[in-house]
């Protein structure tokens, strides 16, 4: 029984690296043009509150194009080691 909790554990404390791995390159780039539009609208007094919504999208999009696969190569491995330990606690239990 203490074995699979630690297992569990384990899973669950590699699928939050995981999510993280996988957020932080839009989060970052998002946070980086937000800030960069946000000075710019100051620093020209222009409040349009779409102007910062294009910028993003596009800078989020060109993220996923240039870091998509490396993305899906971590949810890829990261779904079949998953995938292992639930049919090695599967077949544990029995």
């Amino acid at each position: 029984m203490m074995d699979e909790t630690a297992a569990l554990l384990g899973l669950a404390d590699r699928m939050l690296w995981t999510a993280a791995l996988v957020a932080a390159p839009v989060l970052f780039v998002c946070l980086a043009t937000g800030l960069v539009v946000g000075i710019v609208q100051a620093a020209t007094s222009i409040n349009e509150q779409t102007l910062s919504f294009i910028p993003k999208l596009a800078v989020t999009a060109g993220v996923l194009v240039i870091f998509g696969g490396a993305m899906m190569g971590l949810l890829g491995d990261f779904t079949r080691d998953i995938l292992a330990a639930i049919a090695r606690l599967g077949g544990a239990g029995s």
